[in-house]
């Protein structure tokens, strides 16, 4: 195995924004940026958005410094995640949107999670896409919604269509996977060994998987 996050000459940073609000959920935006530095081998950088520069607070109580608000962030990125949290039903996260329709106006890969994932089915971004959520009528049920994308939720745990994942709350390992073949960290099946082993755990996960060879090392 190689030496994860090693950065090599020559590779250009690429750089993946997570919006993070208070109360976010923090095991979410650990996973995925965890897994997009280990498997990228120092080719991503992790940086995070806010409405504000003001510390967040996650539900476990971790406070986060945001790189940049909403309307500092650069316009160079790969992809834009947004990670689930407590707040993305009030009205101050309506300044997210020229964001995401930046995102989605030029080719970057889109994320969201929980009710993240109902934010942008609330703004009509899931409408002409296969998307799913914590369940249907979460998407369908906020006040003032452009939701009509009923037709194209599926039941699954998490849907990736044209750059566009998303997941349910419980379904943080399958939203990451789909982030990580997305933005074509490292090949798929070393992508597919790591879900593998934090799904089942060391000892269900088969001896050919590389990630428990190397924990055997």
């Amino acid at each position: 195995m190689q030496n994860w996050g090693m950065h090599k000459s020559g590779w250009i940073m690429k750089t993946v924004l997570l919006v993070l609000l208070e109360r976010y959920a923090d095991w979410e935006a650990a996973y995925v940026s965890t897994a997009i530095h280990m498997l990228g081998q120092g080719r991503f950088e992790i940086k995070t958005v806010s409405l504000s520069k003001d510390a967040v607070t996650s539900i476990g109580g971790i406070q986060t410094m945001p790189d940049y608000t909403v309307e500092t962030v650069p316009k160079d990125y790969e992809a834009l995640l947004l990670i689930g949290g407590m707040r993305w039903r009030e009205e101050c996260t309506q300044r997210v949107i020229p964001l995401v329709e930046h995102c989605l106006q030029n080719g970057r890969v889109l994320g969201g999670i929980c009710d993240a994932a109902a934010f942008l089915a609330s703004i009509g971004v899931l409408n002409a896409v296969k998307h799913t959520g914590n369940r249907l009528s979460s998407l369908q049920e906020w006040q003032g919604t452009r939701y009509k994308g009923t037709v194209n939720f599926q039941s699954k745990q998490t849907v990736r269509d044209k750059n566009i994942i998303t997941a349910n709350g419980s379904a943080t390992l399958e939203f990451v996977r789909e982030v990580l073949i997305a933005l074509h960290v490292t090949e798929e099946t070393l992508i597919e060994d790591w879900y593998v082993l934090h799904k089942l755990g060391y000892y269900n996960t088969s001896s050919r998987n590389r990630f428990v060879q190397m924990m055997e090392e």
